[in-house]
């Protein structure tokens, strides 16, 4: 299952270790950025699944940063807590009306905070949550490890499987080599672009059998994208 991505914008250092550690131990990918000019550049660059966003940051408060995640059309909808010593109303609502989604004074419970991450995710992107993905005549049951066209299995290397499980939480949308390798292999993992190329080869043969039609739709110059149908 490709676990969900968090970004942390948060400068309290015990904070940072305490909220990676909670949400790792939850299978999330967790990423942390400090500052808040920092983490603007990075949101231009990726747009997580959610973000936790403190509202003193250093360089660009999270206010500001929230404003401004806001007015963008790609992360308009992203899902954002603020985390805040402030907790008198008219601090909730400032926050609440410039874009947050939900709003927690802090101290606060680790077991609070992971309920309201689970339940913003739940909200905002069932898919990421979700058992069983079905795209077109392709099931993808993510507790079993099993895909299936027509009810047909078919038989995915582990690498297959992620691909297609990623490409089916987004279909229809056109991803770049570069970005299936961010989402797929993840950050850390340094391989050439043409790795892609080789497994989009492999997962074309396992789940277009016979004379079906091909699911996998290859974008010249763009990437590479699931048909809807």
């Amino acid at each position: 299952m490709i676990a969900p991505k968090i970004m942390v914008v948060e400068d309290d250092e015990p904070l940072c270790v305490l909220l990676r550690y909670n949400l790792e131990a939850e299978g999330y990918q967790v990423e942390v950025i400090t500052r808040g000019d920092e983490a603007d550049l990075r949101l231009q660059e990726h747009v997580p699944d959610l973000l936790v966003l403190d509202w003193m940051v250093p360089a660009v408060s999270g206010i500001e940063l929230c404003r401004r995640v806001r007015q963008r059309p790609e992360s308009e909808r992203l899902p954002i807590i603020m985390l805040t010593a402030r907790g008198e109303e008219n601090d909730r609502v400032r926050g609440l009306t410039t874009g947050a989604d939900d709003y927690l004074v802090k101290p606060f419970s680790t077991a609070e905070f992971i309920a309201r991450v689970r339940a913003l995710l739940r909200r905002a992107k069932p898919e990421t949550l979700s058992t069983v993905l079905k795209v077109g005549g392709l099931t993808l049951d993510r507790e079993t490890h099993r895909v299936y066209r027509d009810d047909v299995e078919l038989n995915l290397g582990p690498t297959e499987f992620r691909l297609l499980e990623f490409l089916m939480q987004n279909p229809g949308r056109v991803f770049s080599r570069a970005q299936l390798l961010d989402k797929v292999w993840g950050e850390t993992i340094y391989i050439d672009e043409r790795t892609v190329d080789v497994h989009i080869g492999r997962l074309r043969k396992s789940v277009n059998l016979g004379d079906q039609p091909d699911v996998i739709r290859t974008i010249r110059g763009a990437g590479y994208s699931i048909s809807e149908s």
